[in-house]
């Protein structure tokens, strides 16, 4: 009885083979650039609702400084967000904060926690006004 694996060298593997699955990683990179486009868009809005410049939005770790300002946190929490494992904890409640700042309860949280590409543009583009810090 003949193996699967002895008649190898008479297969012929070419990148042709290859080219079958081109069209599906075309379409998942392009659907993942328009999803990144969307949410950008949408937290530019987030902070233009908050008083805040939106391109703030598109610069690394200053966006967790302005984002602080906009929960009313202090600067060195982004120290924080640097360290495994607690960074998750201030994510979360950084999260809920941004949610009570605009007058939204502990389900719109989990749903900008689980799903931010549908909730922060719900936030960005819908009717809710920012409250200031935490709601107050």
């Amino acid at each position: 009885m003949e193996s699967l694996f002895e008649n190898l060298e008479s297969c012929d593997f070419t990148s042709g083979n290859y080219f079958v699955f081109l069209p599906f990683l075309i379409m998942w990179i392009v659907l993942c650039m328009y999803i990144s486009v969307i949410q950008i868009v949408a937290i530019w809005y987030v902070f233009t609702k908050a008083g805040k410049p939106g391109w703030a939005c598109l610069i690394p770790v200053y966006d967790y400084l302005v984002g602080l300002k906009i929960i009313g946190k202090p600067w060195w929490w982004v120290i924080l967000l640097f360290i495994p494992f607690v960074n998750l904890i201030f994510i979360i409640w950084g999260i809920n904060l941004l949610s009570k700042s605009f007058g939204k309860g502990v389900d719109f949280t989990i749903g900008l926690l689980l799903l931010p590409f549908i909730f922060f543009p719900i936030l960005g583009f819908g009717k809710s006004e920012y409250k200031g810090p935490a709601g107050k």
